[in-house]
C-alpha cells in the first residue's frame, strides 16, 4: 500500500468507512465509476487471522477472484486501527492478474500492540485507484490473555457474485469414519502424493490420445493458505501428434509411500473451485492396472453449470446440471460413494445420482486430482496464452 500521506489512499479510507454495510460489488462498482476504468467485480472469498497476540509475528492469508480476468497493479492486505491509521501487512504482490479461478496471498509478517483492528484485502487497479474489498475485525489481545472470537461482521446485501459454500461436515453416507485425507495445510506431503507421472497416461508425463495437450510438471502445483493450486500454461514440449503441449499439475496417490487406494465401500470428496478459462478439464477419479476408472467429476467451462458423473468399471453415466451449485469460480464439494451394487454422486452433501450398477466386491484403485487442458476435439481447447488455474481445497476418505 502507499503511505498514509497520500491523497489518493486518504481518500479511499475515508470512502471505504461509510461503506462497510455496502456489497462489494456496489464498492467495486463505484471506485470504477470514479477512476474512469473498467474494472470487473471482485469478490474476497477467505481473509485471516480473525485474532492475534499483541507483539507477536503475524501473517495475513488473503483469497480472492475477479468476475473476469484482469491485471491488478498492487494486491495486499490493509489494517486500520481505531484511530483510523494504516498499519498493512507487508509483502503485496505486484502486476498480479486476478481472475474467477481466484488469487492466493500469504503476506510478511508485522506484530500489533493489544486492541481492535479492521482488516480488509486491497487492489490498485491499472488507472492507479485503490479497492478496499470487505472488512473484518482483528482482535489482538495482550500476551497471556485468552483471545476469544469477534462477533461477525454484518452480512452484506445479495450479490451477483458467486457464493462460497461452506466444507461439509463428515461423510453423508452413514456409518463412515474419516481414513485418509489432506487438507492442503501444506507443503505438498509427498508421501500421499507422486505429482510427476501416473499410469494412467499413457507416456508417464502426457497423453495425447485422450485428447490432452497436458505434459505433467511437478512445479505446476503449488500450495498455500490451505489450498492446492494447479495451474496450466503453454510449453515447449511438443506431444507425439504434433500439437503444442501445456505444462499443467496432477496428484495421485499412485507410486507413494503411503500407495493409499479407495476401495469398495469407501466415500471420496473434494472441494473445489471450479474454472472458467475455456479448455479448462479438472478432475476427479481413479485409476488402476489400466482401468479401475470411477469419475467423481469432470468438468469443461462450456457447459459451466454441467458435470460429467461417469462409472467406467459397470458403464454408467449422468450429465449433472445444477445452476445453483456448479458455475465458474464457485466453490462446490462433490463425492462419491464406491458401492459394490451402486456408485453414488453427492454434490454439497447432497446424493444426485446412483447408477445401480457398482464397482463389485473387491475394486480398489488410486485417486487422481488433477488440471487437464482439453485439445478441441469434444470442447474447445484454450483461447489464448494466459495461465489456467483450477483448486482444490481438500481431499478426504471415509471408510
Amino acid at each position: 500500500m502507499i503511505p498514509t500521506s497520500t491523497p489518493l489512499r486518504l481518500g479511499v479510507v475515508v470512502g471505504a468507512l461509510g461503506l462497510l454495510a455496502v456489497p462489494v460489488v456496489g464498492q467495486a462498482d463505484a471506485w470504477a465509476r470514479t477512476s474512469g476504468t473498467a474494472v470487473p467485480q471482485v469478490t474476497q472469498d477467505r481473509l485471516t487471522p480473525a485474532t492475534a497476540t499483541a507483539g507477536a509475528s503475524t501473517t495475513a492469508a488473503l483469497t480472492l477472484h475477479a468476475a473476469s480476468c484482469f491485471t491488478a497493479k498492487t494486491v495486499g492486505v490493509g489494517v486500520r486501527d481505531a484511530a483510523g491509521n494504516n498499519l498493512d501487512f507487508p509483502g503485496n504482490l505486484g502486476n498480479q492478474q486476478i481472475c474467477p479461478s481466484g488469487l492466493s496471498l500469504t503476506t510478511g509478517a508485522r506484530s500489533f500492540p493489544a486492541g481492535a483492528y479492521q482488516i480488509f484485502g486491497f487492489f490498485q487497479d491499472q488507472a492507479g485507484a485503490w479497492h478496499n474489498l470487505t472488512t473484518q475485525t482483528l482482535t489482538v489481545s495482550a500476551a497471556g490473555t485468552p483471545t476469544s472470537t469477534p462477533a461477525p461482521a454484518p452480512t452484506p446485501a445479495p450479490s451477483p457474485s458467486p457464493s462460497t459454500p461452506p466444507a461439509t461436515g463428515g461423510s453423508p453416507v452413514a456409518g463412515k469414519t474419516l481414513t485418509w485425507s489432506d487438507e492442503f495445510n501444506g507443503p505438498l506431503d509427498a508421501t500421499k502424493w507422486n505429482d510427476s507421472t501416473t499410469t494412467a497416461y499413457k507416456y508417464g508425463t502426457h497423453n495425447p490420445d485422450d485428447n490432452k495437450l497436458d505434459w505433467l510438471d511437478p512445479s505446476d502445483v503449488s500450495v498455500a493458505n490451505g489450498v492446492a493450486t494447479f495451474t496450466a500454461q503453454p510449453s515447449s514440449h511438443t506431444l507425439e501428434n504434433g500439437k503444442q503441449a501445456w505444462t499443467t499439475g496432477l496428484l495421485t496417490t499412485e507410486g507413494t509411500q503411503q500407495g493409499f487406494k479407495v476401495k469398495t465401500g469407501d466415500y471420496a470428496e473434494a472441494r473445489v473451485q471450479m474454472p472458467s478459462a475455456p479448455g479448462a478439464w479438472p478432475a476427479l477419479w481413479t485409476w488402476a492396472n489400466g482401468g479401475s476408472e470411477i469419475d467423481s467429476f469432470e468438468y469443461h467451462p462450456d457447459n459451466p453449470n454441467l458435470l460429467e458423473l461417469t462409472n467406467h468399471v459397470n458403464p454408467a453415466h449422468d450429465y449433472l446440471t445444477d445452476a445453483t451449485d456448479v458455475k465458474p469460480g464457485q466453490w462446490v464439494t462433490i463425492g462419491t460413494y464406491y458401492g459394490a451394487n451402486s456408485v453414488d454422486w453427492y454434490v454439497n452433501g447432497v446424493k444426485v445420482y446412483s447408477d445401480n450398477t457398482g464397482v463389485g466386491a473387491n475394486w480398489s484403485a488410486n485417486l487422481i486430482l488433477n488440471l487437464s487442458i482439453s485439445a478441441g476435439q469434444y470442447h474447445p481447447g484454450p483461447s489464448g496464452s494466459a495461465p489456467i488455474t483450477f483448486a482444490a481445497d481438500y481431499v478426504r476418505v471415509y471408510r
